[in-house]
């Protein structure tokens, strides 16, 4: 019988999709707009809660490479937000678009390998087979 799945596991994949779709949103319109900048702090809010609530995921005791996005993101956004802030919007958007690159597709590809949670379900058709 498969282990019961715990909600941090769902808030994770939650915020991680919503700051994967908003993300692509976000690359596609036109920057610099107050639409942008605050569907830009909803994206940063996704992308915060993905990576806080990675640290309190059960594979998170046994660390492997897959948990540098964790830092990544924690080092990246508020960086980001820094460049803007102090006017540099060409560093910002590649620091951005680095991250969701980087933090949200090549992360969220890693995700579906099998023996990973979410690689199970989509593989296996069961959560933790």
């Amino acid at each position: 019988m498969p282990h019961p799945v715990p909600p941090v596991v769902y808030v994770h994949l939650l915020s991680a999709l919503a700051a994967l779709v908003l993300g692509a949103v976000q690359l596609a319109r036109r920057k610099g707009t107050p639409g942008h900048r605050a569907l830009g702090w909803v994206w940063v809010a996704l992308m915060t809660t993905a990576a806080v609530s990675s640290l309190w995921m059960p594979a998170f005791l046994r660390l492997n490479w897959v948990h540098v996005f964790t830092l990544v993101t924690a080092i990246s956004l508020p960086m980001g937000i820094w460049q803007i802030r102090r006017g540099d919007p060409e560093k910002h958007a590649g620091t951005m678009r680095g991250l969701y690159i980087g933090g949200g597709v090549i992360a969220g590809a890693f995700t579906l390998s099998p023996g990973r949670l979410l690689g199970d379900l989509v593989w296996k058709g069961c959560w933790a087979c």
